[in-house]
């Protein structure tokens, strides 16, 4: 949880106006809040909002932007030393549907606007695309390269629709994750056994946020 201490960090402020504004984008479903509903919403003075945020009417892309950088640092530190293209996005996948379990406000973020955001959608579908090249030419997918762009389509909306489901309480986050991985490497042409078994490893925590006051509240993952 965001607490006073971190607030009083630098850049402590910047992060629960962040966090504020995720979570009030994501429950209104429009990429517009008003300074006061900002200011209520963090627990800070309008005047701190204006202080930290220099274009309030952009900040839907400023948090948009700063999530997704963010989540793709993490997300390339987390898998730095796995070297298969198969397991890396399926590692990829069951990280993005256990984030969205524990900070649920970034995770209705990011499937309400993944889709029409460009930076949330180049989030989601760059990095795993290289990798669906990567395996592609290694012969680990039996599907051709024409396919590539279907088979990024298939993995955003995969994600999207595991990380919903687990949100709204449909799914376990372990059980949604891995099953939502295991079914897009079938897809791609994996073996039933490779797609299984690299959808259920053991996941690594994703590495932790090194920049100032991470703006994130999360849960106990059971």
């Amino acid at each position: 949880m965001t607490t006073l201490a971190t607030a009083k960090q630098p850049g402590g402020a910047r992060a629960r106006i962040y966090q504020a504004a995720i979570r009030l984008f994501a429950e209104s479903g429009r990429g517009e809040v008003t300074v006061s509903e900002l200011a209520d919403a963090a627990g800070i003075a309008r005047g701190t909002i204006y202080n930290n945020i220099k274009a309030p009417e952009n900040l839907f892309g400023e948090v948009a932007s700063s999530l997704a950088h963010e989540m793709i640092q993490r997300t390339e530190a987390t898998m730095r030393a796995i070297d298969d293209p198969a397991e890396r996005i399926a590692t990829g996948m069951r990280l993005f549907v256990r984030r969205a379990h524990e900070e649920q406000d970034w995770g209705r973020f990011l499937t309400r606007f993944a889709l029409e955001n460009a930076a949330l959608s180049d989030m989601m579908r760059e990095p795993p695309a290289k990798d669906i090249r990567t395996a592609i030419k290694a012969q680990t997918f039996s599907a051709g390269e024409e396919a590539i762009p279907a088979l990024v389509s298939m993995l955003t909306g995969t994600t999207v629709a595991a990380m919903s489901a687990v949100i709204q309480g449909d799914q376990a986050w372990r059980k949604g994750g891995s099953d939502a991985a295991e079914l897009f490497l079938r897809a791609c042409g994996a073996s039933p056994a490779d797609a299984h078994r690299l959808s259920t490893r053991d996941l690594p925590p994703l590495v932790p946020d090194i920049r100032p006051a991470a703006t994130s509240a999360k849960r106990k993952t059971p």
